[in-house]
């Protein structure tokens, strides 16, 4: 009953900018630790960032800098700003996050994933 949806991805060229959207929607009680995900083809997926409920953040040290995770639980979505964005930076991202369906009771769940390509 719950699910994940990304957008805002699309091709820019090296230097651009893009904002990731994740929204979760369905019958939940709140959303714990997310994370955006993203992998290349021929690659292992690899994590992007992490943002918790009180908005701390982690980064992958390849998009310190660069990104910007942040969170707003009043809409049930979680962002990714990137800029200075790098041909390298060219894969699907994915929106993960923990789902509390019950209390105490979570369920970890993945969004489709949205293409992102950096290229002139």
């Amino acid at each position: 009953q719950v699910q994940l949806v990304e957008s805002g991805g699309g091709l820019v060229p090296p230097g651009g900018s893009l904002r990731l959207s994740c929204t979760a929607s369905g019958d939940f009680l709140s959303i714990n630790t997310a994370a955006w995900y993203r992998q290349a083809p021929g690659r292992d997926r690899e994590l992007v960032a992490t943002i918790t409920t009180s908005g701390r953040t982690t980064y992958a040290e390849s998009v310190k800098g660069r990104f910007t995770v942040s969170r707003d639980n009043a809409k049930n979505s979680m962002y990714l700003q990137m800029d200075s964005l790098k041909s390298e930076d060219t894969a699907v991202y994915y929106c993960n996050a923990a789902i509390e369906l019950n209390r105490r009771h979570y369920r970890d769940y993945w969004g489709p994933g949205t293409q992102v390509t950096v290229s002139s």
